[in-house]
């Protein structure tokens, strides 16, 4: 199984007390109520078909949880890494007073804010009961899948089987991870430029249908009303969103 890519690995990345079931419940729940919105809504038409309440109640049930768990699970991640660093800074700094590793873990644990303090007391608590700290490390890089975590695990593997300076080659770990969260703010201001031009492109249909039906609706309203004006509609949004995609895939840079 791949790293990070089912339901109940994406809802620990995510940080939320909940379990595979309830989700699967709460989406079907999203999905009934905006197909009985739109059945209701649409209900006064008799030119609406079925296409269109199955379209949005798939989207409901499928596709926005998971954009909720996306955007929760980024919003944990990106605070992670702002952290993760430090945390490393502690770990040399122990090391070089003579602490074991196991102690700079727990207190990373007790003195780090969340979620960094509740990953490392996951992993504590793991070699507390016999796990070997690889293992432990290994399924924090599961609950986290990011690259700054595979890079620390990597780094303690290596030391555990080849032996070195443990503080020093964490302390090189730290510059690469704070030059890397240089580089991403770097990143982040140059392509600011394209990402506003990218929202006002994928906003303009929307604000132009939205002026236009303010001032003659019944200019649009064959788009609502008619067959062809609800095929016309599908088409638009299919393509407004493979537009949206070609355009963040343009500007993020992942690495």
């Amino acid at each position: 199984r791949q790293v990070g890519r089912s339901i109940e690995d994406r809802i620990k990345q995510a940080g939320l007390n909940i379990t595979v079931p309830a989700f699967w419940i709460g989406s079907l729940v999203t999905g009934a109520v905006a197909a009985g919105a739109t059945f209701f809504v649409g209900g006064f038409n008799e030119g609406l078909k079925l296409l269109v309440p199955v379209g949005i109640d798939f989207a409901a049930a499928f596709g926005l949880p998971r954009w909720m768990l996306g955007v929760a699970i980024a919003h944990r991640q990106k605070k992670f890494v702002g952290q993760f660093a430090d945390a490393i800074d502690v770990i040399v700094r122990g090391v070089k007073s003579g602490l074991p590793l196991n102690e700079c873990l727990k207190m990373i644990a007790r003195e780090s804010p969340q979620p960094l303090a509740g990953e490392f007391q996951v992993v504590c608590d793991a070699i507390a009961m016999g796990v070997p700290i690889d293992q432990a490390l290994h399924r924090m890089y599961q609950r986290t899948p990011i690259q700054e975590v595979n890079f620390f695990n990597i780094v303690l593997a290596i030391q555990q089987k080849a032996g070195g300076n443990l503080s020093g080659a964490l302390g090189n770990l730290s510059n690469v991870l704070r030059s890397r969260k240089l580089l991403r703010e770097k990143i982040k201001a140059l392509s600011s430029e394209a990402k506003a031009s990218a929202m006002i492109i994928g906003s303009l249909p929307i604000i132009v249908m939205i002026l236009v039906y303010m001032t003659t609706p019944s200019y649009i309203m064959s788009l609502f009303v008619t067959e062809l004006g609800h095929l016309l509609l599908l088409i638009a949004a299919a393509l407004m969103g493979t537009g949206v995609y070609i355009m963040r895939s343009m500007i993020n840079f992942n690495f």
